[in-house]
């Protein structure tokens, strides 16, 4: 089982960076494919990125793609999301969450082991 915590999040102005964190707890982490999602009142919960548990494959939403560059550092049990040209439209509550695949990650939500509390970015226009 792996344990998972954001951090991170913050208010920043449209075309600015945030960098998130998510850190792991547990011995299994470097098993896992990791994925980012997202979450705005009332609307459901979106798909973000997602990264291998090797790191070589990487996947991201059209909305973000060119923006977003998902990373991790299994030596220090952590994923990143480094966010760059923020929107407005980016606002939201962003959760990590922990799949067996990164085809999990990118198409299974309810089959996901695991999901982090989550860290709210606000992107002001």
């Amino acid at each position: 089982q792996v344990h998972l915590a954001e951090s991170g999040g913050g208010l920043v102005q449209a075309g600015g960076s945030l960098r998130l964190s998510c850190a792991a707890s547990g011995r299994t982490f470097s098993t896992y494919a990791m994925g980012w999602f997202r979450k705005t009142p009332g609307k459901e919960r979106e798909f973000v990125a997602a990264i291998s548990w090797s790191g070589g494959n990487t996947v991201y939403a059209d909305s973000v793609k060119g923006r977003f560059t998902i990373s991790r550092d299994n030596a220090k049990n952590t994923v990143y999301l480094q966010m760059n040209s923020l929107k407005p439209e980016d606002t939201a509550v962003y959760y990590c969450a922990a799949g067996r695949t990164i085809v999990v990650v990118t198409t299974m939500e309810d089959a996901l082991d695991a999901w982090g509390q989550g860290t709210l970015v606000t992107v002001s226009s």
